[in-house]
């Protein structure tokens, strides 16, 4: 597969910005004194579809000739992709199918069904995810938006930090959640161009922990089905992702249930913002390492607002 360079993800802003928000930068004086850090909060809450994912699943989707939108994009996730490959296939008027677990929120399903993409449900683990998915695939002649695993999905996702760091000078580092590393390698990609000298640092649930212990050993752990409230980051590495993780990612930091918790519910009380559980692990970990980040100006990426209402982890 195909290693994205950071000429794609100049093509990717040209070509999906007709359809995704450039989004806004927020800070919080009370947040930047209990960190001892000045956060800048890139919002992709506020993205369309409501997650950073819209940038690379319009990129894959517009990318592709006439011939191949014909038969339409297909791929397996947990909610965001899935919503986001629906809203972009919708914008193109080509149809699309979602692998998706029976345990994922009803909120995200419902989102993938209301941009006019359809739902076919599996097992809450990866390798029935793919079963499921080959059979789709099989049937449809569809085109595989891979989730993260995918260079035109990576190059889509690297335009968010090349926003970022135009809209925040002389950042001394980004923090960035990981699931299986799409969003972490578009910035990997773009920082290592752009702005070599600012580390990167991915965010992840210590119940979720495999990229982790993977950066630890030197090659791909894979958990099956990890149990964390941060639905979005249960997913493992891959070798696209992993070559990026591997090569310029500054250290991987992980956060408990409880502080990963607590910092959703700070955001949303400080801030006035809604994120979902998987966005809050960047300041769990940020506040959980307060030596690490001192005095510093940090880009701390809010990967997606997709919360199912009925199911919030302070209930």
């Amino acid at each position: 597969m195909q290693i994205p360079e950071f000429s794609d993800v100049v093509a990717a802003e040209a070509r999906i910005q007709p359809y995704i928000h450039r989004t806004p930068v927020l800070t919080s004086s009370f947040i930047n004194g209990l960190a001892g850090a000045e956060l800048f909060f890139k919002c992709e809450n506020f993205q369309k579809a409501g997650a950073f994912k819209a940038r690379g699943a319009s990129n894959a989707v517009f990318g592709l000739s006439d011939e191949q939108a014909g038969k339409g994009v297909a791929t397996h996730s947990s909610g965001n992709h899935g919503t986001c490959l629906s809203y972009a296939a919708g914008r193109r008027g080509i149809p699309c199918t979602v692998v998706m677990p029976r345990t994922a929120p009803q909120a995200k399903k419902d989102a993938v069904k209301g941009y006019g993409g359809r739902v076919v449900e599996c097992e809450p683990s990866t390798s029935s995810r793919e079963a499921v998915f080959a059979q789709v695939v099989a049937e449809s002649g569809a085109e595989f938006v891979h989730p993260y695993n995918d260079p035109r999905v990576i190059a889509g996702q690297g335009t968010c930090s090349k926003e970022l760091i135009g809209q925040v000078e002389n950042l001394d580092a980004v923090v960035a959640p990981i699931g299986g590393g799409g969003m972490v390698s578009g910035t990997c990609l773009t920082l290592s161009n752009l702005a070599p000298g600012v580390k990167i640092y991915a965010a992840e649930p210590k119940q979720a922990d495999d990229a982790c212990r993977s950066f630890k050993a030197g090659h791909i752990i894979a958990d099956d089905a990890p149990e964390t409230v941060a639905d979005g980051l249960k997913v493992p590495l891959k070798e696209l992702t992993w070559h990026f993780v591997r090569n310029h990612v500054t250290d991987i930091l992980t956060a408990s249930e409880g502080e990963i918790v607590d910092a959703m519910k700070l955001i949303w009380k400080r801030m006035k913002i809604v994120m979902e559980p998987s966005s809050a692990v960047p300041l769990a970990t940020i506040l959980k390492n307060p030596d690490l980040f001192a005095g510093k100006r940090v880009g701390v990426i809010v990967t997606g607002g997709n919360v199912d209402l009925e199911k919030l982890p302070w209930n």
